[in-house]
């Protein structure tokens, strides 16, 4: 093939892909410099309706692509070169997976020619993301041709990412030198309107008699609950609670289902249930009959023992994504149906046998969350010391109408499921719970901010924001305004609680890993603001300047062994409340 032949070909094929991006809702492509990728790089950058965010560090950008896909709710892009940038991608690939966030993995490759017998910058990238990828196709090196085929293969892949259960697609691009496409002839094919290849993700339902007959069958169960797991759709919040109202069943709402916070909340969307499900007399006398539950499962360890105390009850899963969410193996049911159309259609069939007042079952479960509620706030609110479960009891009052909240793994997720309550204030609450781990998570808000999450706060604990402190390189290269409220118990908090922190001798070394940074300098780095907050007062005044804008680093540090004291303290004053609301019997002195 001649160069003028080939550049030809290469320009059509970088021009149809750009084109089809822009065509399909996919205005946002996050790309890492490199020398394979320069075609489409070049492509996309002089696309007028695609944006380009630069990022230098690949793992961190699959990370920020993902946070961005989650706030806009379509497809973000992600190119980069070849080589070992492309397995750099995979822990976000692996998160995208589990939490089904639609990504559109744009990987530049060596042709053919090239690969397997020791060229440069060449590994075995067919493949590389196995079965965590939705679909993946290897394409030949441009060729115009083939160029419907192109057109064709893009518009599955888009669709592939966005259908239920949405999730990351890989197209792996070969491309021989020379690799600048001709300029000329880019500008007029990017100017021209695209007809891109759609697919339409459909909305998946069961028949009216299998509503009805479900519907005849809950109206006779009087123990039942709705379990509000992560990642529920958006908006699903208000539907829940007029299901909840029509069968009279309280919601046990994680924070990362967006069901906790919101105008819909009213009495039904309980909060406490991490702290009074520990008390052993109150799961064994609450015995449910039936569990719709919706979203991933709970952050909540305390929900999950007591699904397993109590095997015999009718567990139904509700999921749109048709996916397989249930660790637990114990539901019987999975309706692989769209959720918003589910509580719509089963709260109409429910209208005309809607209960009048609450049932006893339900009197418990909010005399629950109310004496668990009032306890945590009376403990928390009343000590002046920093402390990790006083944190997230405060945020609540602390975070404006709108904000976003983005905590991370390991003790700040659980401590906001335990101690941020229910508001009727707007609040979006996520955080990475597909793979759970702490790797990207300043990335990932970083994207949420990108994509117009604002505020944007995040909690995260100090190993994670070592992990990801490369990511913090995107605020101040795209100007993103974010707070990072640093919870710096220096090492990983989370295993003091763990049965490893018997083995005093090694537990240090292994498991607690102290690193003794000091964060300051890290900050001015970046050039954020940093505020080391060493009372309430402090922290609250630095969290409200940081709304002004910019990025913010307050850090608030706690030791981890007087945090396993704060919270075991908490756990027998919420039993005797629950002892004295007359919901369990009283221990035996």
């Amino acid at each position: 093939m001649s160069t003028s032949t080939h550049l030809e070909a290469l320009t059509h094929w970088v021009a149809t892909i750009a084109n089809g991006l822009a065509s399909s809702g996919v205005h946002d492509v996050v790309v890492c410099p490199g020398s394979r990728s320069t075609p489409l790089a070049l492509a996309v950058a002089r696309h007028p309706q695609l944006r380009v965010w630069m990022h230098l560090d690949e793992r961190s950008a699959g990370f920020f692509a993902l946070g961005m896909a989650r706030a806009r709710g379509v497809p973000v892009a992600v190119l980069c070169t070849s080589g070992t940038a492309v397995a750099n991608l995979l822990p976000a690939v692996v998160e995208a997976n589990l939490a089904r966030v639609p990504l559109l993995l744009l990987t530049a490759d060596r042709p053919p020619e090239l690969r397997d017998n020791g060229a440069p910058q060449t590994i075995d990238q067919i493949g590389i993301f196995g079965r965590n990828a939705r679909w993946f196709v290897d394409l030949p090196a441009p060729h115009l041709p083939l160029i419907p085929f192109l057109r064709a293969t893009l518009g599955r892949a888009i669709g592939v990412a966005r259908s239920a259960p949405a999730g990351p697609v890989h197209l792996n691009l070969p491309f021989r030198e020379p690799l600048v496409p001709d300029r000329a002839l880019l500008a007029s094919l990017l100017a021209e309107p695209a007809s891109p290849v759609q697919v339409t993700p459909a909305r998946r339902m069961i028949g009216g008699a299998e509503l009805a007959m479900l519907a005849t069958q809950l109206v006779e169960c009087r123990r039942g609950l709705i379990i509000a797991g992560p990642d529920c759709p958006p908006d699903l919040g208000p539907l829940l609670v007029t299901l909840a109202r029509r069968l009279r069943f309280p919601i046990l709402a994680d924070p990362l289902s967006g069901a906790r916070y919101g105008r819909h909340v009213d009495d039904l969307v309980l909060g406490a249930y991490d702290a009074f499900l520990r008390d052993e007399r109150f799961v064994a006398t609450y015995a449910p009959e039936v569990v719709l539950r919706f979203g991933a499962m709970p952050t909540s360890k305390p929900v999950l023992l007591y699904l397993q105390r109590h095997p015999h009850a009718r567990q139904i899963v509700i999921d749109g994504g048709a996916g397989w969410r249930e660790p637990t193996s114990l539901a019987g049911e999975h309706l692989p149906v769209d959720e918003h159309w589910f509580c719509i259609a089963l709260a109409d069939a429910l209208a005309s046998s809607q209960r009048e007042g609450p049932t006893l079952w339900l009197r418990a479960w909010l005399a629950a969350e109310q004496a668990a509620r009032e306890t945590i706030r009376e403990h928390l609110l009343s000590q002046p010391a920093i402390s990790e479960p006083g944190l997230f009891a405060r945020l609540g009052e602390w975070l404006p109408a709108g904000a976003t909240l983005f905590v991370g793994n390991s003790m700040p997720v659980r401590d906001c499921d335990t101690f941020l309550g229910p508001r009727a204030t707007p609040l979006t609450v996520l955080g990475n719970r597909g793979a759970n781990g702490i790797d990207g998570l300043v990335s990932t808000a970083l994207g949420l901010a990108a994509g117009g999450a604002t505020p944007l706060v995040m909690a995260l604990g100090d190993l994670s924001l070592l992990h990801d402190a490369n990511g913090l390189l995107a605020a101040r290269l795209h100007r993103l305004h974010a707070t990072i409220l640093l919870i710096n118990n220096d090492g990983g908090g989370i295993f003091s609680f763990l049965p490893q922190a018997s083995e005093t001798d090694q537990f240090e070394l292994l498991f607690g890993t102290p690193h003794g940074i000091d964060f300051a300098p890290l900050a001015a780095l970046h050039g954020a603001r940093y505020t080391l907050a060493t009372d309430w007062s402090t922290a609250q005044a630095a969290l409200q300047a940081s709304f002004a804008g910019g990025l913010h680093l307050i850090e608030i540090r706690t030791r981890r062994d007087q945090n396993v004291i704060d919270h075991r303290a908490i756990w027998p004053l919420i039993g005797a409340a629950l002892e004295r609301a007359g919901l369990v019997e009283r221990r035996l002195q």
